[in-house]
């Protein structure tokens, strides 16, 4: 891995270096339930820790080669489109991949079967980060019974990219649009409802929050960094300082415990069913709260200074605070609620 995130550190701020990157990893990254869910978290996080926005565009690439290998659409070396319609995807599949599955108000993407093994996608989709820059695409549409699966090129003709008003401080190389289908084919990845429901999902749900725990663990580096520094220069930390330090220590040691114990579970096949999603809001939940928890008492000790002055601290700040809003905070809790109401609990 130390190769890897050398190149990273290199390749900060280069969407394109990241994304050839992302494409190099994804053909012998773990997939998700395999056997080594684990050692593709820490990979994950490892690469947030180097730099938030490379874990961002790390991540969507690895979730659409496992999408696409647990619907049986691509070899193991993510290179070769092994479904009935090769042709749906000319030239995306070696390529740089995103998932796209949010919905917006006013926006609908509809799919339409042709006949032929393919489908037409019409209509258009929010929130795709990056899709000028990509290859390909696993998205979701609207089929007259429900939302399903759909690869894409993004090269095809008929697909536009808008350029948005990207205003945000965080993710700033990585700004999301909507981009737009008129009658683009589309090879279908699953049934309908097959992408939700399949375990992957709330697999890949819990692969975000590696994410996040990777960027929590940058910004504990950064405050511990930040006490020694100062020790150095004979300003010792007063007891808040080594308190707030000694509660990150709690939160990061023991969000990588859940982790990892949740990745071996995901292993031994008790995360396959429909426990799985419950599992992910606990731990989407738990990280998004420890990362905030991280971030204010960093911010706390440190001040105003690194977030002013020190470029790589305020840019992992800002990219960290916009990333964790992936999680919907209170409304996930009530479906978690909801679910363990049901008896979904193990307690």
């Amino acid at each position: 891995m130390a190769p890897l995130l050398g190149s990273v550190r290199e390749a900060v701020g280069d969407v394109p270096a990241l994304l050839a990157l992302a494409r190099d990893a994804g053909r012998t990254a773990p997939r998700p339930g395999e056997g080594s869910t684990a050692r593709l978290w820490e990979l994950l996080a490892s690469v947030t820790a180097v730099d938030v926005a490379a874990g961002r565009v790390l991540e969507p690439h690895l979730d659409a080669v496992a999408i696409l290998a647990q619907a049986g659409a691509l070899n193991r070396e993510g290179s070769k489109i092994s479904s009935e319609a090769p042709e749906a995807i000319p030239g995306a599949a070696g390529g740089a991949w995103g998932v796209f599955a949010a919905e917006g108000p006013g926006l609908r993407l509809e799919a339409a079967a042709n006949g032929s093994g393919t489908y037409v996608l019409n209509g258009s989709k929010p929130w795709c980060s990056l899709a000028a820059q990509l290859d390909g695409a696993v998205l979701t549409a609207h089929l007259a019974d429900g939302r399903a699966a759909f690869a894409v090129n993004l090269h095809a003709s008929g697909v536009s990219c808008e350029t948005p008003q990207w205003t945000s401080r965080g993710l700033r190389e990585i700004p999301s649009g909507t981009v737009h289908f008129d009658g683009v084919s589309a090879l279908p990845v699953g049934g309908t409802g097959w992408y939700f429901q399949r375990p992957g999902f709330a697999w890949g749900g819990m692969g975000v929050a590696a994410c996040w725990f990777g960027g929590a663990v940058a910004v504990a580096r950064d405050f511990t960094a930040a006490l020694a520094a100062a020790a150095d220069k004979g300003r010792e930390p007063d007891q808040i300082a080594l308190a707030h330090l000694g509660e990150t220590d709690r939160i990061i040691t023991s969000l990588s415990a859940y982790l990892a114990r949740t990745a071996e579970r995901i292993d031994a096949g008790e995360l396959s069913g429909s426990g799985a999603w419950s599992e992910a809001l606990r731990v989407r939940g738990t990280v998004a709260a420890a990362v905030e928890r991280v971030q204010s008492l960093a911010a706390q000790n440190l001040g105003p200074g690194p977030l002013a002055f020190n470029e790589a601290y305020g840019k992992r700040m800002a990219d960290l605070s916009l990333y964790i809003r992936q999680h919907h905070a209170m409304r996930d809790d009530a479906q978690l609620g909801a679910l363990t109401l049901k008896g979904d609990r193990s307690w």
